[in-house]
């Protein structure tokens, strides 16, 4: 199957060309004509699959001539609008279209200007969009697509009230596509009745990991994670590792302690400027930084091929951001290696992760490595008990509910 078959005209085929595509994946293959049928569509593939492609393709395709914003690509974190920018950008090279991405961490200024001077489609973050509506910069009132890009992650990140808010701006009468690498059932509830019959896509399994990801468990002591990840990445000589932790604190800890241990590592989470963030993902790129210390809130924006190793220091207390962690190597057909360091407190968590992938996670030891006492999860026993988690909407924030105490 080639683009021009699937109804995409000769400049859009042409920039596919110079992009270097040589034939669609199979979200391509199977959103890209439904889009430009006008449905609506729910679109889930697994991570480096090209889903950007397949809803900037056929929206640049599709919007008119009219003055104004005509498509308008919601995502959650600034580097998935940077990255989604450039790949808009390079899709109009052979059209007329006019491309913009607007941010948090970056000033005003620069973004009004080019807003000024028109712009067809605008990628936006949740936060920034609503400042440039209410200062008066961006008219919404023309837009006839709307791309939801990671809709479950702004659920989870507590974005819904933002994104409904631009949503109520919106025409009533538009081209709705909804994009993840999951979908959750909660996303789907609160996001339906904006959608007019959607098709479904479904490329892979809902909510699993890459297939091509080679997944272990390394049973630590709590105390000795420090230790067994330096010995991992020296000894085991990877050559680009992307390390996840639960808190900027941790990360920042890491970055000083690898880098004492001469290893060129750097972090990346929220309270770096966007300047420092992008900087580092050039370097990482580049293969000059060989260690990403990063954390879930930004996982998502990370977008680096040929990631070779992806290593767990914590393990993620929601399941679902294990999924996004690991996919973060083995893109786009590649295979790739995530190691997950457990220590027995993190029970509890592995249990539901392993219940969300369906299988149990082989143990593996680091020869040579001197362990002190450590627990070794069964794999007959049963996960440990703890009070049990349940989404409430205000704002998509996962919280753990906690019985009242009650007044005398």
């Amino acid at each position: 199957m080639s683009f021009k078959r699937l109804g995409l005209d000769l400049n859009l085929v042409e920039s596919v060309q110079v992009m270097g595509y040589e034939k669609p994946t199979p979200i391509q293959e199977e959103a890209i004509p439904q889009a430009l049928a006008g449905r609506d569509i729910i679109g889930c593939a697994q991570t480096g699959t090209g889903k950007t492609a397949a809803f900037i393709l056929p929206t640049l395709q599709r919007i008119s001539d009219k003055p104004g914003i005509k498509a308008l690509v919601v995502t959650p974190t600034r580097e998935l609008a940077h990255q989604i920018e450039k790949v808009a950008l390079a899709c109009a090279r052979h059209t007329h279209h006019s491309v913009a991405a607007v941010y948090g961490g970056m000033p005003y200024a620069p973004q009004e200007n080019k807003l000024r001077s028109g712009v067809d489609l605008l990628v936006a973050t949740p936060g920034r969009l609503l400042d440039l509506m209410n200062r008066g910069s961006v008219d919404p009132s023309n837009v006839e697509v709307l791309v939801l890009d990671e809709a479950d992650r702004m659920l989870d990140m507590g974005f819904w009230p933002e994104v409904s808010r631009v949503i109520r701006a919106l025409p009533p009468k538009r081209q709705n596509l909804l994009f993840s690498a999951t979908i959750s059932p909660k996303v789907l509830e609160v996001i339906g009745h904006t959608l007019d019959k959607p098709v479904s896509i479904e490329i892979g399994r809902v909510s699993t990991p890459v297939d091509l990801v080679e997944q272990s468990l390394y049973p630590v002591d709590a105390m000795q994670k420090d230790e067994l990840l330096v010995a991992l990445i020296t000894e085991r000589t990877m050559e680009r590792v992307l390390v996840f932790c639960q808190t900027k604190r941790r990360a920042d800890y890491l970055f000083k302690m690898l880098t004492r241990r001469g290893l060129e590592a750097a972090p990346i989470h929220s309270d770096l400027s966007q300047a420092q963030r992008l900087a580092t993902l050039a370097a990482f790129r580049s293969g000059s930084c060989r260690v990403l210390i990063a954390t879930d809130i930004v996982a998502r924006g990370i977008d680096v091929d040929n990631v070779s190793h992806v290593i767990n220091f914590d393990i993620p207390s929601n399941p679902e951001d294990y999924v996004h962690r690991i996919g973060r190597t083995a893109r786009a057909g590649e295979t790739g290696t995530a190691i997950t360091l457990f220590a027995a407190e993190e029970l509890a968590d592995l249990r539901d992760i392993e219940t969300l992938i369906g299988k149990r996670l082989p143990c593996e030891d680091l020869e040579g490595f001197d362990y002190m006492e450590r627990v070794m999860p069964s794999i007959d026993s049963a996960p440990a008990p703890r009070p049990r988690a349940r989404l409430v909407y205000n704002g998509g924030v996962r919280r753990l509910s906690q019985p009242r105490k009650k007044r005398r």
